[in-house]
């Protein structure tokens, strides 16, 4: 049951109850990744980008379902700040049950269209090769990736941020065992490689999938506590509504992954050793913009709450406290990036014109960060309030108007080195903040209260 809170003490706490978990989560999230793709790196620089081909393609199919989440947890938070317990019950089933159908129809996409999806990158023809082998195994894990996010989702809108911290702590724990097992060929395991690495990652997501549905159904899960039975039986009206929320919180992700498309077909132009420093960049960028990110996450829910229990002074307050302590972290997190650079990359590669190339892209990105982290705050908190389609606009715009459009002048019209491409990324990040802040502004969404 939502309670009332106004003391700035209490807020802190409670601020730090949801965002210190969020952001170990993120953290170790992060560091598997590092890690692994640090082992994929050992193998080739086409297995790092055969990964990061792979991974564009699942990650839209994976927006669909980040948006059923994201709104699941807003309706849940919404609901629980209202007491309304029927209809948090509602909103969870239709929202495993959307997850699971379209899990496994897009499981069945990836693994007989891997082919002919992975070509429109126009990669070499042992890139597409390490790329199909990859993407037709890893497309197993789809519905086990849809339920993790499900869970999650379900339980920052109740505030749990600890449980899903622990199911994605367990998830890359496995994940770098098995990698570590199965592509170097350890405990008379035989070496497989690229192979191997997408083995433990089906691994790491059926192992968590199954711990956070317990986590849900238990004896004191928050499924298991509501008035009557959790069903899985179809009600239109509540999918719709549900859907109505996700879908532009789908496009919004989206859009990254298929503005990745056009990105990766650029800096592909520029070899293949440069698209594995950009794939290791974006690894090691992690350290400063995955921990703030749960930022993000807290607004939605901490605004969605305040939405539900009709306190606009809480919601006000909630987000005052999130923008001081994001600034705070941001630019000790951007400030390791941009001081530290080269000795990032070398963490993750051995290969010197990687190392150079990655280098100068992680400068970029850390001069950037208390914007970017900014915008994702803002954009949380529009989420809260009932108002998706205000950062779907905003990325939107900085991709699609500002960074492919500057991107393929600056590429192929004008032909002008790489590190051109880092600096346009950087301004469509600044300008995604800028329009955030005058999106927010016009919502005036504590009004709504």
């Amino acid at each position: 049951m939502m309670e009332a809170i106004n003391d700035d003490k209490l807020i802190n706490n409670k601020i730090f109850s949801m965002i210190l978990p969020i952001t170990v989560e993120n953290i170790l999230q992060m560091t598997a990744g590092v890690v692994s793709m640090a082992m994929v790196g050992r193998i080739s620089s086409i297995a790092v980008g055969a990964i990061g081909i792979s991974n564009i393609l699942f990650r839209i199919i994976w927006s669909i379902f980040k948006g059923i989440s994201t709104g699941a947890s807003v309706f849940v938070a919404q609901s629980y700040g209202a007491d309304n317990f029927k209809k948090l019950k509602d909103v969870s089933e239709q929202a495993f049950i959307l997850s699971i159908a379209f899990s496994i129809i897009f499981q069945q996409i990836l693994y007989w269209k891997a082919e002919s999806l992975l070509k429109v990158f126009n990669p070499t023809k042992d890139l597409l090769a390490y790329g199909t082998l990859y993407l037709k195994i890893i497309s197993w894990s789809l519905p086990f990736a849809a339920v993790i996010l499900l869970v999650s989702g379900i339980l920052q809108g109740v505030g749990d941020a600890k449980t899903p911290m622990k199911v994605i702590g367990i998830l890359n724990v496995v994940n770098i065992i098995f990698s570590y097992i199965l592509i170097f060929g350890i405990l008379g395991s035989p070496a497989m490689g690229l192979k191997g690495a997408a083995y433990a990652y089906n691994i790491s997501y059926i192992v968590a999938a199954l711990i956070g549905l317990y986590a849900l159904f238990n004896e004191d899960g928050i499924l298991r506590k509501l008035e009557g039975k959790f069903l899985l039986k179809f009600n239109a009206q509540e999918s719709l509504q549900l859907l109505r929320f996700g879908i532009p919180t789908a496009f919004e992700s989206s859009f990254w992954q298929f503005a990745s498309i056009i990105l990766t077909r650029v800096i592909l132009t520029y070899g293949e050793t440069a698209y594995a420093a950009y794939q290791l960049g974006l690894q090691a960028e992690a350290i400063s913009y995955m921990p703030a990110a749960g930022f993000g996450i807290a607004a939605s829910t901490f605004i969605g709450q305040a939405l539900g229990s009709k306190d606009s002074e809480l919601g006000k307050k909630y987000l005052k406290h999130l923008v001081k302590i994001t600034i705070g972290i941001t630019l000790v997190a951007g400030g390791v990036l941009v001081l530290f650079p080269k000795l990032i990359m070398r963490a993750l590669t051995d290969d010197y014109e990687v190392i150079k190339i990655g280098a100068i892209y992680l400068f970029v990105m850390g001069l950037v960060q208390v914007p970017q982290n900014l915008s994702s705050l803002l954009n949380g908190g529009l989420r809260g309030a009932g108002y998706p389609n205000a950062p779907m606009i905003n990325s939107g715009v900085g991709l699609w108007v500002i960074r492919i459009p500057l991107v393929l002048l600056s590429t192929y019209v004008l032909k002008l080195p790489l590190a051109c491409v880092w600096i346009i990324m950087g301004i469509d990040l600044i300008c995604r903040f800028i329009l955030s802040i005058i999106i927010f502004k016009k919502k005036d969404i504590f009004n709504k209260f």
